[in-house]
Formats: C-alpha cells, sequence, structure tokens
C-alpha cells in the first residue's frame, strides 16, 4: 500500500512517501518561521517525484494529528482533506508525538517522553514505554517547573523535542537525557499509519478537526488597540 504522509505540527514541515513499511522518499525541513503554507505543497510534489509514482497511485493519506502548532496542524489537515477528497482517499490520523519515539525505542530508556514547545514554560508532552514504543499515559499540555517529572528520578528517561532544552534548564533528573532537534516527523507516521490502514481506522474526512489540545490563543482587536 501507498501512503502520503503529511507532519505540519512544529516547525518541520514534513512530507513522506510510503509503500509499506519501505520509506520511498522524505521532504523535510525545520524553520523557525513555520513556513508550511509555503512549502507543503512543493514538498508534496516534490516526494511524489522521489518516490516515483503519481497520486493516482496513492492508497491513503495519513496525518500528524497534532497537539502542536494552532497553524500549521491547521494547514496541514485541509490539505490531507484536501488530497482524500479529491482522490476519494481514506484518512488516517496519527498523534503528533507518535512520531517522534519509534527511533529511540529499545535503546536501554524506561521511558520516552516527548516535549514539544508550546510557548512559555508549557509543553505538549506524553509518556511512552522505552521497549514497545507504546503510548502510556494521556497526551497533556502540561507547565514545567523544578518538581516536574520528579515522581520519575529513578528511572532512566529520554526527554526528546525541542521543548527538552527549557526541561533541562530546570529538572533535576540525574538519570535523564535530553535531545533538544528531535520534532515530529512524516517518516514516523509510517508504522501507526500501516496498523490504522489493515484495521480500516479511518476518520471522517467531513468532520475531522486536528487535535488542537487547548484553545487557540489570538489577540483581540481591541487588545491591540489598547497595547499601541
Amino acid at each position: 500500500m501507498k501512503i502520503l504522509h503529511i507532519e505540519t505540527s512544529s516547525k518541520n514541515c514534513s512530507v513522506a512517501i510510503s509503500d509499506g513499511e519501505n520509506l520511498l522518499c522524505l521532504c523535510e525541513e525545520v524553520s523557525e518561521n513555520y513556513k508550511q503554507s509555503e512549502s507543503l505543497h512543493s514538498f508534496v510534489e516534490w516526494a511524489l517525484e522521489g518516490a516515483e509514482i503519481s497520486l493516482k497511485d496513492l492508497d491513503a493519506v495519513s496525518l500528524g494529528k497534532g497537539p502542536g502548532s494552532y497553524t500549521g496542524l491547521r494547514i496541514g489537515a485541509a490539505s490531507a482533506k484536501g488530497f482524500c477528497y479529491g482522490l476519494k482517499l481514506p484518512l488516517i490520523a496519527v498523534n503528533s508525538l507518535d512520531s517522534m519515539v519509534e527511533e529511540f525505542v529499545n535503546q536501554g530508556f524506561e521511558l520516552i517522553i516527548p516535549l514539544i514547545d508550546a510557548r512559555r514554560m508549557e509543553v505538549y508532552t506524553a509518556f511512552f514505554d522505552g521497549k514497545s514504543g507504546k503510548m502510556i499515559s494521556e497526551t497533556e499540555a502540561k507547565i514545567l517547573d523544578e518538581n516536574s517529572f520528579s515522581e520519575l528520578a529513578d528511572k532512566k528517561i529520554l526527554f526528546i523535542g525541542d521543548g527538552a532544552k527549557k526541561a533541562q534548564e530546570i529538572l533535576n533528573l540525574p538519570n535523564a537525557e535530553f535531545k533538544f532537534d528531535i520534532y515530529p516527523s512524516a517518516k514516523g507516521l509510517i508504522k501507526k499509519s500501516i496498523e490504522k490502514f489493515n484495521l480500516k481506522d479511518f476518520e471522517n474526512v467531513a468532520y475531522f478537526e486536528p487535535f488542537y489540545l487547548k484553545d487557540f490563543q489570538g489577540i483581540k482587536k481591541a487588545d491591540r488597540v489598547k497595547k499601541q
């Protein structure tokens, strides 16, 4: 089965094409300016060219559903739904945190904990078993302080993601390791997407909404006027 994978929940705009478990092509770029709106459709074109297939060869579209950037998630969801509508393909949605952990499974860690930066001291996170890679807690938005994760002090933990840097600065966990340059990636969606495809665990394209986790916090016009 050939699947188009789209992941736009973070600073990493990422597109992949897979055939079964085989990664045929990956196009991605990390940008501090969140370039999903500029890059996504070009990346899809390049990934298809690199995989030497066309849109009509696809069997499904897979999307990293969040949590993450509100705008990034909206762009990715709109694109994925457009492909599904136009090509009459099923839509598969995978938690974006899942896409971060696979390469670290069975590396000697009891827990793998992705931390996606949600600004200030807040992160999006969940616990994953270090041996199986399975999510073992609910996804949550967590405000970090010096006591965060203190109940895990005796465990060997790997924190990954762009939120791990501010975690390292305040946490006192002697058995923990931190990797900052890990972002949700389309290639990390492949395994879960295959599982969901085989189970026919598809989303309702018309009603699908990304996993925002928390409400979008913009500045109201009146507030902008007051600050000027």
